[in-house]
């Protein structure tokens, strides 16, 4: 899908021609939409095709015509019902006359440009829309790192109580998102480094203080993801432990209702014998079945006691 966008007194607007100045937003486009915009702007094709390769790496590359930068920015996808997060590559292509954005789906950093919700950007200032850009994809990592804490914070609480491995699941599902965070914002980072020091990007002093807040904001998203990774990871060890433990109290209970329940069982297989009844106790008395019965009961929570003594219950 192809949408054109371009901005006039700071209000963006979505146009049905490609002119000079603006932004055109190809969302999982068709070959035959990569082909006409690759003619359009003298761009090579593959250039267009490789941010729809999931596996595609960051970098940037400087042609002679056009400039690529490729990032790795969040997802949320849904599963089972839940949001969980990965990433997905991203490709900025900077011409003469328009900047291209090349991505598999809509995300919340491109809607966020395009609903209007990001003030004081203009297409045609494109090195500053770009920089624009990643600072917004910066930012939409470490929000989607503030949701990943409270969530785990959340499963937290019910792994306290909790003998299931579901828990567990979605804690290790947030693990692997914290993953694929950390390995996109390091990739992420080597690409603002190479644009610090690319003459072609930075062209105005303000853009480079830009570009500086934005490798600060990678940076701090990196040091939360690294943060709540080790502490995701330490939780999932400590809590895999505290679940056996709770199987554990369980089953010590069955087992110790087992033997208590188990002495009266006893007593009656004793009196259920086939023998004569002149050598069993009580036989002959009128009392002797309330007898056994009082017998085996005190019995029992005689057991009950020593065990309640020694915490098995």
């Amino acid at each position: 899908m192809i949408r054109i966008f371009r901005t006039e007194d700071g209000i963006i607007h979505q146009t049905d021609e490609i002119e000079s100045g603006c932004w055109i937003a190809l969302t999982d486009p068709t070959a035959t939409e990569i082909l006409e915009i690759a003619e359009h702007f003298h761009i090579d094709p593959d250039d267009l095709r490789a941010p729809l390769d999931e596996e595609e790496r960051s970098r940037i590359e400087t042609e002679d015509e056009y400039t690529l930068i490729v990032v790795d920015i969040p997802l949320i996808e849904e599963r089972n019902g839940k949001d969980w997060y990965e990433t997905i590559p991203m490709g900025i292509i900077t011409t003469e006359g328009a900047l291209i954005t090349v991505c598999l789906e809509d995300t919340a950093v491109l809607t966020a440009f395009m609903d209007g919700r990001v003030r004081g950007f203009h297409t045609n200032m494109r090195t500053r829309f770009i920089l624009q850009m990643l600072y917004k994809n910066a930012s939409q990592y470490l929000q989607y790192l503030r949701i990943i804490d409270k969530k785990s914070a959340v499963i937290e609480k019910k792994l306290h109580q909790s003998t299931k491995n579901r828990e567990l699941i979605e804690l290790l599902e947030l693990e692997k998102s914290l993953v694929y965070f950390t390995t996109s914002l390091r990739a992420n980072e080597v690409v603002l480094e190479k644009l610090l020091k690319n003459e072609k990007i930075k062209k105005y002093p303000e853009d480079t203080d830009l570009l500086e807040d934005v490798i600060i904001e990678n940076k701090q998203a990196i040091e939360m993801a690294n943060i709540y990774s080790g502490i995701l990871s330490g939780m999932m060890d400590a809590f895999a432990s505290v679940i056996s433990n709770n199987l554990n109290i369980v089953m010590k209970f069955l087992a110790t209702i087992t033997i208590v329940m188990s002495i009266p069982t006893m007593v009656a297989s004793f009196y259920g014998m086939n023998v004569n009844p002149a050598g069993m106790p009580f036989s002959q008395s009128p009392w002797g079945f309330a007898i056994v019965l009082v017998f085996a009961a005190v019995i029992s929570l005689l057991v009950a006691f020593i065990f309640s003594k020694k915490d098995l219950f």
